[in-house]
């Protein structure tokens, strides 16, 4: 399937690039450019994207109040906000606005290609930094385990000693690069193994994982 983007930003360099991007990809076609929030929203209406690339700083109507109202719509568009500025204010607005995502513009086009394509299948991402901030900060709403065995003790012997390294080094927030470097794997290694904690675990994404490793007191 090919996903169809819609990239909303103010500065007409950077959506630039972004669309260079995108389009030597392979499975995605850049559908439109809105250059502030009341266009994006008018656009997802008319263009019907499945991912909708968003700023959050523009004129008119800012990303965040853009992202609600797509997502108070209707629309089956998913929204990626996408910002220069790593403010957990801009963070804690786009997810409880509806976002199915947040990452900072200086992601590495890999990780934005990836961020897209898991995003469109409805599932959530997170920039690792932001995440590990978002744990710090909710880690002390989790419920306690209960005492004795706890459900995930089933889960966790399902995995090995490496499986068991990376599990807690995404759950600190590191990259796949980071972990790479770290475990002296390369980074398809991680990637799989990463795959293979998902299906064991029964997880869908990384904010699981690190959800599910703080839940079960590994880190």
């Amino acid at each position: 399937m090919t996903i169809d983007v819609l990239l909303v930003d103010d500065q007409p360099l950077l959506s630039l690039g972004f669309r260079l991007v995108l389009e030597a990809q392979p499975g995605i076609t850049v559908v439109g450019e809105a250059g502030d929030g009341a266009q994006a929203v008018a656009m997802t209406r008319a263009l019907r994207p499945d991912v909708v690339l968003m700023d959050v700083r523009m004129p008119v109507l800012d990303g965040i109040a853009a992202t609600r109202q797509i997502v108070q719509s209707g629309s089956p568009a998913r929204v990626l906000v996408l910002t220069t500025f790593d403010l957990d204010e801009y963070v804690y607005a786009a997810l409880r606005a509806g976002a199915g995502g947040f990452l900072l513009k200086d992601v590495p086009p890999a990780d934005l290609i990836s961020a897209i394509k898991a995003v469109a299948g409805g599932h959530a991402v997170v920039a690792p930094a932001v995440t590990r901030r978002l744990l710090e900060r909710f880690a002390p709403l989790l419920p306690e385990p209960s005492t004795g065995r706890s459900p995930g003790d089933e889960l966790l012997n399902r995995l090995t000693g490496r499986e068991r390294e990376v599990l807690t080094l995404v759950a600190r927030g590191r990259t796949n690069t980071e972990i790479a470097a770290e475990l002296t794997l390369s980074e398809a290694t991680v990637k799989a193994h990463v795959g293979r904690l998902l299906a064991k675990l029964q997880l869908r994404d990384r904010v699981q994982i690190v959800i599910f490793a703080y839940e079960n007191r590994l880190v």
